[in-house]
């Protein structure tokens, strides 16, 4: 007997189980803890779209020319000071690693987000992989209920599996507030169960008649869906099993539900959720809209860090905020920042992390970066190192060529 056929048999098992097993997300979360490793490490990107100004943000400059009315408070670390209008965050800051010198090459939003995502520059002739998508190939449990790439939000400029295969790209949440499309079972769980064993008859008709591998294929895409839909542990998807003073911790807005989403989704099992958070392309009216992104991102992501630790999940849960480069110093005759590559700020928090310190420093008026200059593959670097990959292994494209998961990086010291 294949083992496929045994996985799907024991799919129609569950799927006849009953409502009783839905209830049982809690339990199910133990269950499925059991079977990773002791070392198990997971990962959450909160992804800036549109490239956050650092001086409104991570790297204030109170008093100076540039800082336009934006102003510093000071953190949990002594001396060290970040926007004001992020007191949340603030607070949280023992936990973090602020890197203040990254710079880039690139100041288009497409080219800068692949370059982020990937550590490469855009090919036509090959897609490279994404952060998530590198560690669902790698760290992912391929047998797990749960997809082990989950994108929370949408938004442009963002890339997936590319040269590693669909199997590794992201399962997209646009709306953390509902329900995932099409995962409802369509019909009663008897004839649910029914039809798919019409299906197995059907597909083993096929490969009789010399369709084997299409049949193998659709078997596999089929049996990952049905796992997924049958499963105890899609009660992560949905908010409202959260108690409400849980969800109201986290404030309101989709990338608050998305911080609240992903810490369920890492409780059951999945590898990497990446929580995006759009429209920080301020040309125009920057302090004023800036303001109103820092005060949907500041509590769900202090939030987040807190309930990681409280769980016990922080320490193997590395959380990157980061965008795809900064915003000039200079503020433009609209009252906003322009693209800014040349300088700009990353967080890192958990997964083996040193929190409570500050890497990098620019200069008075933001635009040079004085100490602690470091580039995109380097930070790749350091972030596959925290999860237990290996920058330097090589992927084969579809014509046979040897790609690295990172090139040309090295690891920050000090992280």
């Amino acid at each position: 007997m294949s083992t496929s056929k045994l996985n799907r048999r024991e799919l129609f098992q569950r799927a006849a189980f009953g409502a009783t097993a839905i209830s049982a997300w809690q339990a199910n979360i133990i269950g499925q803890a059991t079977t990773m490793q002791a070392n198990a490490t997971s990962c959450i990107l909160l992804w800036m779209g549109g490239a956050p100004s650092q001086l409104d943000t991570w790297d204030p400059k109170p008093g100076t020319a540039n800082a336009g009315a934006a102003q510093a408070a000071p953190t949990a670390l002594t001396g060290v000071q970040i926007s004001d209008r992020l007191p949340e965050t603030a607070k949280a800051m023992k936990d973090i690693c602020l890197l203040r010198g990254m710079h880039g090459p690139e100041g288009s939003h497409p080219r800068a987000s692949y370059w982020a995502q990937t550590g490469y520059l855009p090919s036509a002739s090959i897609k490279h992989p994404t952060i998530g998508s590198h560690v669902s190939h790698h760290i992912g449990n391929p047998n797990a209920d749960l997809p082990s790439f989950v994108r929370i939000g949408g938004g442009r400029n963002l890339t997936g599996a590319g040269l590693l295969g669909v199997d590794h790209d992201p399962f997209k949440i646009t709306n953390p507030n509902q329900k995932p499309a099409n995962t409802q079972i369509p019909t009663t769980k008897p004839r649910f169960t029914r039809r798919l064993s019409l299906l197995e008859q059907l597909e083993e008709d096929s490969s009789r008649t010399g369709a084997e591998h299409w049949t193998k294929a659709n078997r596999k895409v089929y049996g990952k869906a049905t796992r997924m839909i049958t499963s105890p542990l899609m009660e992560a998807f949905d908010l409202q099993q959260e108690n409400v003073a849980s969800r109201e911790s986290y404030g309101e807005g989709n990338f608050a539900a998305g911080c609240l989403m992903a810490r369920r989704l890492i409780e059951s099992g999945v590898t990497f959720v990446e929580v995006t958070s759009g429209n920080w392309d301020t040309h125009f009216d920057n302090y004023e809209r800036t303001t109103d992104l820092c005060r949907q991102v500041d509590r769900p992501y202090a939030r987040l860090l807190e309930d990681l630790k409280d769980r016990g999940l922080l320490d193997t849960t590395l959380v990157i905020w980061m965008g795809e480069f900064g915003r000039t110093p200079r503020i433009n005759a609209r009252g906003g920042r322009d693209h800014f590559p040349r300088a700009y700020s990353v967080a890192l928090a958990g997964c083996g992390v040193r929190g409570g310190q500050v890497i990098g420093r620019t200069s008075e008026s933001g635009e040079e970066i004085l100490e602690g200059k470091n580039s995109v593959p380097n930070l790749l670097t350091t972030i596959y190192d925290k999860l237990g990959i290996d920058a330097f292994h090589e992927n084969m494209s579809s014509v046979g060529r040897p790609i690295r998961v990172v090139e040309n990086g090295a690891l920050i010291d000090d992280i």
